[in-house]
């Protein structure tokens, strides 16, 4: 039951993640020493399954999926977005600098974590970890663009999205904000819209399906070079959640409204120049401390988890 309840919680917490562009479930679930579980969980679903169902047993085909942690995870994900969506936007509109001090610490932690798991480290090894890094700064360099919010767009939006959110260091949120679909697919988890929300949720099964396989792949056969290449992803994406920023330019949107298209990470006393606004350092460096503080929870969570999965089997 302890187990249970601890895979519920890490699944919330991957959920509140995910709302925040920028930060990626994906580096939540590695640190709670889920990961590459949920990644072989996933990679169960294919047209064969359905085969399978008919000629076996469901209890065994439950059990191959892992059909009691994915349940558990993913209701947590979803009870997570449901209840803390509206007070993220809050914390983005109202306390921006608390709230990227507290990912920008709990991110930075995991850099430390991830390159642990790697089984024999050595100087090859470098060359994966830089061209991470380099992915990860340039992915989230894109300027945003604005979608039609349309149902096939959000389709689309979900199967890329869900791609980032089981890497660390790449967030689905962030991609949706990219494409311009951020704002309207919050709005629809606040209205629960569910024609929205379930054509979200087709791609991001697709996606998800498709990608995972790939992943497994990798991990089967390149686990140590596939592991710095994620906290290359991490490293890289430090830059996005540096909580002091100036909008350099803005875009029109379609509406009329403006959209932030370039900004610029400055140091806080440049940022209270710029702005005007108390750069708040204290609360930053409490979150950041905050957020490395989590890190160092869930990565005990995951190390208990690990042991009383090691013990019911």
């Amino acid at each position: 039951m302890t187990s249970l309840i601890r895979t519920a919680l890490l699944g919330m917490c991957m959920g509140v993640a995910e709302v925040v562009p920028g930060v990626s479930g994906g580096t939540i679930a590695f640190i709670g020493g889920i990961y590459e579980r949920l990644i072989n969980a996933i990679r169960q679903f294919t047209p064969m399954l359905l085969v399978d169902l008919r000629r076996e047993r469901l209890a065994t085909v439950w059990q191959r999926v892992d059909g009691t942690f994915l349940v558990l995870l993913f209701s947590g994900m979803l009870l997570a977005i449901v209840l803390f969506a509206s007070l993220i936007g809050y914390l983005m509109t109202n306390e921006p600098v608390a709230l990227w001090s507290f990912f920008l610490g709990l991110v930075f932690a995991s850099v430390w974590i991830v390159p642990r798991r790697v089984e024999r480290f050595r100087l090859e090894l470098l060359a994966p970890l830089i061209l991470g890094s380099l992915a990860g700064v340039y992915l989230t360099s894109f300027s945003q663009v604005d979608l039609p919010h349309t149902l096939p767009y959000v389709f689309m939006g979900g199967a890329v999205a869900v791609c980032a959110w089981i890497l660390p260091g790449l967030s689905g949120s962030f991609l949706l904000l990219i494409l311009g679909l951020y704002a309207y697919v919050i709005d629809a988890i606040r209205q629960f819209d569910l024609v929205v929300l379930a054509t979200l949720a087709a791609g991001c099964a697709l996606g998800l399906m498709v990608f995972s396989q790939f992943l497994s792949w990798l991990f089967s056969r390149f686990r140590d070079e596939t592991l710095m290449v994620l906290t290359g992803f991490m490293l890289g994406s430090l830059g996005k959640l540096w909580p002091w920023k100036v909008t350099v330019t803005y875009r029109i949107r379609s509406d009329g409204s403006q959209m932030p298209l370039a900004q610029e990470s400055v140091l806080p006393a440049e940022y209270e120049l710029a702005t005007g606004l108390d750069p708040q350092l204290l609360l930053a460096i409490a979150s950041v401390a905050a957020g490395v503080v989590l890190v160092a929870l869930l990565q005990r969570f995951g190390r208990q988890s690990d042991g009383a999965t090691d013990t019911s089997t």
